[in-house]
């Protein structure tokens, strides 16, 4: 039996227990399939435009650009599009991954991968803006003026440790 055959009968299993805790008014099952539909419902509307965009920039653009841009020549602006492009991305780590294994195929470095995905959930406009608006600009900028430096700190790092083990992610299919 295949993993995906697996994975099939496990999916299977689970929304069948959900069903069985609707039929039965089993409380902690039906928040269990409550939560699942919500979370279903919004990986739903975020996905498919993302993967659309991602398509578009696997085709777009171009490995001289991404490897001059996030490469390892790039120097220090590296961390800085990687924390531009994290602020800019929707989605949250939905997206983050997928867009960090188009950069790698594409070129760019660990440094940079490392960057943007840690960057991706710290520093979204949309949700630094709502931040700001409750919490005030100070903490924000407190929030951001920390973790940044160990954004970039932890990247160089663990940039450095996966290029010293000479770690290659798989190929494209």
């Amino acid at each position: 039996m295949t993993k995906a055959v697996k994975n099939y009968i496990g999916f299977g299993i689970f929304l069948l227990m959900i069903a069985l805790s609707y039929a039965t008014n089993f409380q902690i099952g039906m928040d269990v399939g409550d939560n699942f539909w919500i979370f279903a419902w919004d990986m739903l509307r975020i996905l498919p435009p993302a993967f659309l965009l991602i398509g578009i920039f696997e085709v777009w653009a171009k490995r001289e650009t991404i490897e001059k841009s996030f490469g390892g020549v790039s120097g220090p602006k590296r961390y800085i599009y990687g924390i531009l492009l994290a602020a800019t991305t929707v989605g949250g780590t939905f997206v983050a991954f997928p867009v960090a294994n188009s950069l790698y195929h594409k070129g760019a470095d660990y440094n940079s991968i490392f960057t943007y995905v840690t960057a991706a959930s710290l520093v979204m406009i949309p949700m630094s803006i709502m931040e700001a608006s409750i919490l005030g600009i100070r903490f924000t900028l407190i929030r951001l003026g920390v973790s940044l430096p160990l954004v970039i700190l932890s990247a160089a790092l663990l940039g450095a440790y996966f290029k010293k083990k000479k770690y290659l992610l798989p190929a494209q299919e």
